[in-house]
């Protein structure tokens, strides 16, 4: 039932016969309403709290893949990087990702520098920063849960070894300030989107930015200790499947989320057909990967792997994420399946380079983020392979060199290892003096 507020329809139904045209579609296209920014808003808080949601996932995911003695110190990680990245992303990343125009160096860099700033209590129509569009807080809140999940994804890979002080000091920058700058060359008007990069909903933007300093802190991390011996892969399995296959749900509920509320509107009868057309294509993007993840584990180890299903999921999702919205169910089904399949060959190749990725956030967020962007063009005839290989070497380039710069420099000055000693023991009491699992305890 539509509802027009502030108008005398009175008048209006009056005078619309007379002009031979249709009573509902003439009001309601001369009558200003709320209906827009009001939709719109409910969109991003709706997928910003399926985004928030996700958060549980990756501790969930974390907390079944690494080893007992280090499962209290994944969750602390997992709770204070979400914190981290809130408070950081208010103060200093939102405006350095959203310069609306006012750059420092023009398409590269901000020229906004400060806290962001909501509408006064009790907006109104006139007052609203863009009646138009949507509110200023459900834009910030649902673009800080992409800004938090990019640093969810460092957290898996280098689990197990690392302080957890100099960790959240990286997440403080990340979040802060390389994912902001890098995401605003596309989602902020820069330089990148407007060589005609697309990237929907953040394979490369959000994931492969994860996943690429993820792979250098793990280069500079170095492995786990007894991970390679003697030219073997030694196996840790994690302390919790069920955790791990509950997270992953998880995940896969809340990318409904991220790559639905990424359609960025909702207010006509197109935005929401278009809103349930990704939800149907992300879902069968991760059908996909865990089906194709299932069969290629039984064909090469003769046995399924439940860790690769479930990373084949997760490939899936991150493959469609790139562009969910203009591929048929058939290619997105497709799409997730070769996300699936690479990371069932990366996760060997990885361990055969001695790089340690405790719960394969590597092979899922970083190749997967490559292919995904690199398969908007078989879908989106908008898209160049060109432009899409530009975006993925620039914000990857930048990423690895602003990451690099990171590690070393906290490596130098307060170290990021645990000792031998702490590790062998665990980090939950070493780092923290307490376990997840006490009773289980050998004490």
């Amino acid at each position: 039932m539509k509802t027009f507020a502030k108008l005398g329809l009175a008048a209006a139904a009056i005078a619309l016969p007379s002009l031979g045209l249709a009573q509902d579609e003439a009001v309601a296209a001369a009558v200003p309403t709320d209906s827009v920014f009001i939709l719109n808003t409910l969109l991003f808080l709706i997928g910003g709290f399926l985004v928030f949601f996700m958060a549980c996932g990756f501790a969930m995911l974390e907390a079944g893949l690494v080893r007992s003695k280090n499962v209290a110190m994944q969750l602390t990680k997992n709770v204070m990087l979400f914190g981290l990245a809130s408070i950081f992303y208010y103060l200093i990343g939102y405006n350095l990702m959203y310069p609306l125009g006012s750059w420092a160096v023009e398409g590269v860099l901000s020229g906004v520098w400060g806290p962001g700033v909501l509408e006064a209590v009790g907006v109104t129509a006139e007052t609203a920063d863009d009646y138009g569009y949507a509110s200023t807080g459900s834009d910030f809140f649902f673009q800080l849960m992409f800004c938090a999940a990019t640093a969810s994804i460092v957290s898996g890979t280098l689990a197990e070894r690392i302080k957890l002080w100099p960790f959240m000091i990286f997440t403080i920058i990340l979040t802060s300030i390389i994912y902001p700058i890098t995401a605003s060359w596309t989602w902020g008007g820069g330089f990148v989107g407007e060589a005609g990069f697309s990237d929907f909903a953040g394979s490369t933007i959000v994931h492969s930015v994860g996943g690429w300093a993820a792979l250098t802190g793990a280069i500079i991390l170095g492995p786990r200790l007894g991970r390679y011996v003697d030219g073997k892969v030694m196996a840790f399995p994690g302390s919790n499947l069920s955790l791990a296959t509950l997270g992953t749900f998880i995940l896969w509920l809340g990318w409904f989320g991220f790559n639905g509320g990424s359609q960025l509107a909702m207010g006509s009868v197109g935005d929401v057909a278009d809103v349930s057309r990704i939800f149907s294509n992300t879902n069968t993007a991760a059908a996909g990967g865990a089906v194709a993840a299932a069969i290629l584990t039984q064909l090469m180890y003769k046995k399924v792997d439940l860790t690769m299903v479930l990373n084949g999921a997760l490939a899936g999702l991150v493959s469609i994420t790139a562009e969910p919205l203009t591929p048929t169910l058939g290619a997105a089904t497709i799409i997730g399946a070769i996300g699936g399949i690479l990371v069932v060959f990366t996760v060997p190749l990885l361990d055969k380079l001695k790089i340690d990725d405790v719960v394969g956030a590597i092979p899922v967020h970083l190749v997967c983020g490559i292919w995904g962007t690199i398969a908007v063009v078989f879908t989106n005839d908008g898209a160049s392979l060109g432009s899409q290989i530009y975006g993925i070497v620039v914000i990857g380039g930048a990423t690895v060199i602003a990451s690099a710069v990171v590690w070393f420099l906290l490596k130098a000055i307060v170290g990021i290892r645990v000792s031998e000693e702490d590790e062998i023991a665990g980090l939950d009491m070493a780092e923290l003096g307490m376990e997840a699992y006490p009773e289980f305890s050998k004490g």
